[in-house]
């Protein structure tokens, strides 16, 4: 890592906090940190008895009358897991035509999203920090964000733990993304200003991204920039694509080393596209070493997708000085580029 040029001086675009919350306070409960598979851990309680306006409606719309702050899939989802009764009986079926005088009674267990956002002690790897933002090396198999199949354990969990005004945060100053199984660099903002100002640099492509990259196949070019609309994938909706329709993105690329039928290559961000940089080479024919979304097999002793996050440089939003960062391969990919660039 390179040191900071100048201290920083004392001292804004981002998503807003989309955490589906429940209307009413939660009704019982526990204030220690929620486990994510005990669904009843805490919940609130709604009963009624089903009037001349509930009558004849599908139950999954009568819940929808009953708690409109929760949307109609998540409601549905309570009935499938046996937290609706009707007149003391669970009910099943979401199509089932209610009737006047029938005991309804719903419990509201929250989203699985609006109990992901918990604080988790992680031992995060952080190179830089100061009150305004912090940079890290975030390991191959970290994901960043809560989603579906990983709702706990993730970095915002762990930025959470990690100093109380993350929770004030959008994405808990998260500003940027890597894959899971993507390691590297990743700077976050501390307070709202820096967030702000952050995800402006980065939109104004004035944070500068470099990536090492293991691909399939003896590339033809030493330096080439490609120039190809990302979009999600019109056949798997878990693939991005290059689409005449997606958004701008482009990335340069130059060869380090050929070997054998690989090539180690140096890549730089001018856009952040989700898979990026896994898609442009997949669609040059070149998909990453592992990388088996994009069609990469398995090779060079990679379990995961071949690329690393190598250097971070930007200017600080409060202090104005430049910030540079590079950061060695972990020992997977480290092992592996040595075969292709020494051999």
């Amino acid at each position: 890592m390179v040191a900071p040029a100048a201290p920083a001086s004392a001292g804004d675009e981002n998503g807003a906090d989309y955490r589906e919350r429940p209307a009413a306070p939660i009704a019982q409960g526990s204030d220690d940190l929620p486990d994510p598979d005990a669904e009843t851990q805490a919940f609130e309680l709604r009963e009624v008895t089903v009037d001349a306006e509930l009558h004849g409606l599908r139950l999954d719309k009568a819940l929808v009358i009953l708690a409109p702050e929760f949307s109609r899939s998540h409601l549905q989802s309570l009935i499938d897991r046996g937290h609706v009764q009707v007149d003391g009986s669970p009910a099943v079926a979401a199509a089932r035509k209610l009737r006047a005088g029938q005991r309804l009674r719903l419990e509201l267990v929250p989203t699985e999203e609006s109990r992901a956002y918990v604080p988790q002690p992680l031992a995060l790897d952080i190179l830089f920090e100061d009150e305004h933002l912090l940079v890290l090396h975030k390991p191959a198999g970290l994901v960043v964000h809560p989603a579906p199949g990983n709702w706990t354990g993730t970095l915002l969990n762990g930025l959470l733990s990690h100093h109380d005004a993350a929770a004030t945060l959008p994405r808990a100053g998260i500003v940027h993304r890597l894959d899971k199984d993507t390691s590297g660099l990743m700077v976050v903002g501390k307070t709202l200003p820096v967030v702000t100002g952050l995800s402006r640099a980065i939109a104004a492509r004035e944070v500068h991204r470099h990536y090492l990259a293991l691909a399939h196949g003896r590339v033809a070019w030493d330096e080439k920039a490609v120039d190809a609309a990302i979009g999600r994938d019109p056949v798997s909706r878990i693939r991005m694509a290059v689409a005449a329709s997606g958004k701008p993105a482009r990335t340069d690329l130059s060869c380090v080393a050929r070997a054998g039928a690989f090539s180690a290559l140096a890549c730089k961000l001018h856009t952040g596209r989700t898979h990026q940089i896994r898609v442009h080479l997949a669609w040059l024919g070149h998909p990453l070493v592992s990388d088996a979304l994009y069609g990469g097999a398995v090779a060079l002793g990679m379990a995961r997708q071949a690329l690393h996050a190598a250097r971070l440089r930007l200017k600080h939003p409060v202090g104005g000085h430049w910030l540079d960062f590079d950061c060695p391969p972990p020992a997977d990919f480290a092992q592996a580029w040595t075969q292709v660039t020494d051999g």
